[in-house]
């Protein structure tokens, strides 16, 4: 990793650009003076002075009383505990305040918009909170085991737990031996009449539809459009409907 990298890095984790290149070029140096520090990161002198007692203040940085002053930074270990705990903490109370001032209730039910979400727990989330509100008919379509998560597994368990008629359709055997002690219908395509979705998919009582779609080049590898009791997801309802059991009357007919 380069000095920038490294500078980038502390960026995120919450330093403000000065700081980080502070930090980065007292890594290098081991210790030295502002002038020292100035040169190697091409942070003003007098800003290194300023960025230099932050990071005292953060417990980052020792200062060395000399004539001229220098600066020497904590083992790493120590500022990677250090702040590990200040973003913990950042963390904890940006989403407290968030939590007081979240608008209550959930409209992800009565929405009649199309939204999309990235990313596989962003989108596992919203497939538990629609399951969960299914009132009568859950269809998953997992052609893989791995596309479905522990996560969605216990939420098509517990709806159908509560006598909610629940599918899932796949094209992988192993998902039948993860439900076979549940209430769970498991059709499994054969090798002549595959699953052949290009991504995951839900139904939930034929008028909320989700899809979603592995991205190679999006870091978060997933995307997905859902849309609930709305005109479109009735027709895209239909349309999974009718090949679903069409594949299926296939599927049993072969076997």
């Amino acid at each position: 990793m380069s000095a920038q990298d490294a500078v980038a890095a502390l960026k995120r984790l919450g330093l403000p650009n000065y700081e980080a290149r502070v930090f980065v070029a007292l890594q290098e140096l081991g210790s030295g003076t502002a002038q020292a520090v100035s040169d190697r990161s091409e942070v003003p002198r007098s800003q290194v002075y300023g960025a230099a007692d932050e990071l005292a203040e953060r417990g980052l940085v020792e200062v060395v009383e000399s004539s001229p002053k220098e600066y020497r930074p904590v083992d790493l270990a120590t500022a990677r505990d250090l702040l590990t705990e200040r973003l913990d903490r950042e963390r904890t109370r940006a989403f407290e305040n968030l939590e007081s001032i979240q608008a209550t209730g959930s409209d992800h039910g009565k929405r009649q918009d199309v939204s999309t979400l990235r990313g596989r727990r962003p989108i596992d989330d919203r497939v538990v909170s629609l399951v969960q509100d299914a009132d009568a008919v859950v269809v998953h379509v997992a052609p893989e085991g791995d596309a479905l998560s522990e996560q969605v597994a216990a939420a098509l368990r517990d709806a159908a737990d509560r006598d909610r008629r629940v599918t899932v359709l796949t094209a992988d055997r192993s998902v039948r031996d993860r439900f076979a002690d549940d209430p769970v219908r498991v059709v499994v395509m054969s090798e002549d009449n595959p699953a052949d979705f290009a991504g995951r998919a839900l139904m939930v009582d034929e008028s909320t539809i989700l899809l979603a779609v592995e991205t190679d080049d999006d870091p978060l590898g997933e995307e997905a459009l859902w849309t609930a009791n709305s005109r479109i997801g009735g027709i895209l309802a239909q349309f999974m409907q009718s090949g679903m059991e069409s594949g299926t009357e296939r599927t049993d007919d072969g076997g």
